[in-house]
C-alpha cells in the first residue's frame, strides 16, 4: 500500500509558477511510476506528467515546455514545476503512483490539491 499526499496547490496569477509537492510512504517508492494529472470540473482526469522508476518523463502537450517533473527517491517525492500558467490549467492536481508486477496492477492516488489561475 501507497499513501501519497499533495501539497503546494493555490490561487496564482495568469503568467505566474506553482511547484506540486507529492510525499509518498508505505512501499518502495523507487520502483514505481510517478505522475500528476488533473481534473477540471465537467472534464475527465488527463495526465499532466509522468516520471517513470528509470527516469524517463512524459509531459501533456498543454503543458510541455513550460514544465518540469522530478523525483527524488531518497526523500520519497516528486515535484511538478508549472510556469506560465494559464486560466485552463486550473483544475485539482492528482499525485499518482502505479507499477505492475507479476501480472497484477498496482494504482495508488492522493487526495488532490487544487490550483486555480485567476486575476
Amino acid at each position: 500500500q501507497v499513501q501519497l499526499v499533495e501539497s503546494g496547490g493555490g490561487l496564482v496569477q495568469p503568467g505566474g509558477s506553482l511547484k506540486l509537492s507529492c510525499a509518498a510512504s508505505g512501499a518502495t517508492f523507487s520502483i514505481y511510476s510517478m505522475g500528476w494529472y488533473r481534473q477540471a470540473p465537467g472534464k475527465q482526469r488527463e495526465l499532466v506528467a509522468a516520471i517513470t522508476s528509470g527516469g524517463s518523463i512524459n509531459f501533456a502537450d498543454s503543458v510541455k515546455g513550460r514544465s518540469t517533473i522530478s523525483r527524488d527517491n531518497a526523500k520519497n517525492i516528486i515535484v511538478l514545476q508549472l510556469n506560465s500558467l494559464k486560466p485552463e490549467d486550473t483544475a485539482a492536481y492528482y499525485c499518482n503512483g502505479k507499477r505492475r508486477s507479476l501480472g497484477k496492477d498496482y494504482n495508488y492516488w492522493g487526495q488532490g490539491t487544487q490550483v486555480t489561475v485567476s486575476s
